[in-house]
């Protein structure tokens, strides 16, 4: 299976002057976007707490979060980004993706706009 790689800009949410674009992987088995810390850092976006995130091989790794505006596709998401080590690849994860109403197809690996985001009916108490 192939690997899918779509440009996104990432924008301070207080400063949205302030960008950083870059390639990502998109990764439909990560919820949250890793982006590396220098490039958060040098558009002014502070981690705003920590979580533990269970990896792959089943490591369970703290990091620091916080929130970014994420554009991509003609699209912008608010989300959660993850401050990784400067050498990691930035990934496009799953929440974002499905907030903006993109998926990947599986047959060819391409992403593709929904015809409508998909939002579940709140159940009646």
């Amino acid at each position: 299976m192939g690997t899918t790689h779509v440009t996104v800009t990432v924008k301070n949410p207080a400063a949205r002057d302030r960008a950083w674009q870059g390639e990502f992987l998109v990764d439909t088995g990560a919820i949250e976007s890793l982006v590396p810390r220098q490039h958060l850092e040098a558009i002014g976006i502070e981690p705003f707490g920590s979580r533990t995130y269970e990896m792959a091989d089943g490591r369970r790794l703290q990091f620091d979060i916080g929130g970014a505006e994420l554009e991509f596709m003609d699209e912008m998401v608010m989300g959660t980004v993850v401050f990784v080590d400067d050498d990691v690849e930035p990934l496009l994860g799953l929440t974002a993706l499905e907030s903006a109403g993109i998926e990947v197809d599986p047959r060819n690996q391409q992403l593709k706009r929904l015809s409508a985001v998909r939002l579940k009916a709140l159940a009646a108490h």
